[in-house]
């Protein structure tokens, strides 16, 4: 039976990567990433442990990708995997936070595929450990959010992340400010270029899409 490992490498640095990720990718017959203009962040994260492995970079559409071409990739992965052998598709982060692999999974499964998940580090745990600023404590409520916050959601919360803050950084921050959360940005954790910041105009000015946002409301005073 053919079987593909969903892996999670983490946010960018090697030493992230768990012994579970790095014992299937040594054991996989071929590697899966995403297609970027023929680069893929993940790779660069395990290229140490793949060796002269075969990789198959597996195109998407930019924009909204479809159905189809997620059903697609699922007959390519199925066809480049020997029976009886695995292959290992990577992800940055975790499989299962916001990433490709969840949609490609019931498609390979409905295959005939067998699917393991191998979770990785997110880059928010990461970013967290980072400035020791405690994701959740107990009784808290942490929000992960991709791009768009909720007002009325955030009133309920304690412990906030926001991802790709790219587009609405601006409002994201005075949405924060205003329920009283104080707030860190992270960019490019754990990689070349990482930086820390705490002050406003810093955050507004860097245009780095490879950051987010971690965010705790404040103690009353």
């Amino acid at each position: 039976m053919k079987k593909l490992f969903g892996v999670g490498t983490g946010p960018g640095d090697k030493e992230y990567l768990t012994l579970k990720a790095v014992k299937a990718m040594e054991n996989a017959d071929v590697i899966f990433a995403p297609n970027n203009n023929g680069k893929n962040m993940a790779l660069d994260t395990a290229k140490d442990f793949i060796e002269e492995k075969k990789i198959v970079l597996i195109d998407f559409p930019m924009g909204k990708v479809k159905k189809k071409d997620y059903k697609k990739a699922a007959e390519l992965i199925k066809k480049e995997i020997s029976d009886g052998k695995s292959g290992v598709f990577l992800t940055i982060g975790d499989p299962m936070i916001y990433s490709t692999f969840i949609y490609l999974m019931e498609n390979i499964e409905e295959l005939g595929v067998e699917v393991e998940v191998v979770p990785g580090i997110t880059s928010f745990l990461a970013g967290a450990a980072k400035i020791k600023i405690p994701i959740t404590v107990k009784g808290d409520r942490f929000l992960l959010v991709d791009d768009i916050v909720d007002e009325d959601v955030l009133a309920e919360t304690d412990s906030i992340c926001i991802l790709k803050t790219t587009k609405n950084k601006e409002d994201v921050i005075n949405l924060l400010e205003k329920n009283r959360f104080s707030y860190t940005y992270i960019k490019r954790c754990s990689l070349e270029g990482e930086k820390v910041l705490k002050n406003k105009e810093e955050i507004l000015e860097d245009k780095d899409y490879i950051s987010f946002i971690l965010g705790r409301r404040k103690e009353n005073d």
